[in-house]
């Protein structure tokens, strides 16, 4: 797939603190799931999809993680170090701007793994109109997902369009870890930790903040009991 952006953010500086004790000796992002290593379930996902250059953030076994990154070619790994201070999502974005550049990236959290029945990051790409949108996320819908607690996240308009839960009982579908969005989203907020939620909030009030529904099945691996499930599904027929 080409037309999609060329460089992405892999938020994988979490502390992994539901995922223990399989993050006793290491980060979240190198726990394995049918053999492979969270991070790299998505950097190849990345890479098949045309990006050149990731930016990864580490913070909670940084060394290990940034030697098992030191041993991929496709895609070139660039270090944004949090260390210091967890930055979250919205601030590890921010700290990591002068490494993305100007132009729309890929966003991708490491605890995400999906069937894909179609080509949901080409779809997405195809999607993607810088003109009215500001972001648009990967979505899935909640009966097609394991791992997911929650009540869903977003109600999707006919044009693509997000709205939040809100009060609502619930929503049909769920954000499940990809987005394309421009950096400079967070660039009117303070520096120091905070969450993307919060500028897409101001974003859907906008009518800015898109998305697109995942053909095929998600499986969010946030705790062990989560990755065992999602290696049972990955191993039925196809």
């Amino acid at each position: 797939m080409s037309g999609g952006p060329k460089t992405a953010m892999v938020l994988a500086a979490g502390l992994g603190t539901r995922m223990r004790p399989l993050t006793n000796d290491r980060p979240k992002a190198l726990v394995e799931v049918a053999g492979r290593t969270l991070i790299d379930h998505v950097l190849d996902r990345l890479a098949d999809a045309g990006v050149e250059k990731a930016v990864v953030n580490v913070h909670w076994f940084a060394d290990r993680l940034e030697g098992h990154l030191s041993g991929r070619t496709r895609p070139e790994i660039v270090i944004s170090d949090e260390r210091r201070q967890l930055l979250e999502t919205g601030g590890g974005l921010k700290k990591a701007r002068p490494l993305l550049g100007p132009d729309p990236v890929w966003v991708a959290n490491i605890d995400s793994v999906w069937i894909d029945d179609g080509d949901a990051l080409g779809e997405l790409a195809r999607m993607w109109d810088p003109e009215k949108m500001d972001a648009c996320l990967l979505l899935a819908r909640r009966e097609a997902s394991i791992g997911f607690e929650g009540a869903g996240d977003f109600f999707l308009a006919d044009d693509g369009r997000l709205t939040f839960r809100g009060e609502a009982a619930s929503a049909p579908f769920a954000y499940m870890g990809v987005h394309i969005t421009k950096p400079g989203i967070v660039a009117d907020q303070p520096k120091g930790p905070f969450s993307l939620t919060k500028v897409w909030r101001r974003l859907a009030d906008e009518g800015r903040l898109y998305g697109r529904v995942l053909d095929g099945f998600w499986m969010h691996v946030g705790d062990p009991q989560a990755r065992d499930a999602a290696e049972a599904k990955l191993k039925e027929p196809a």
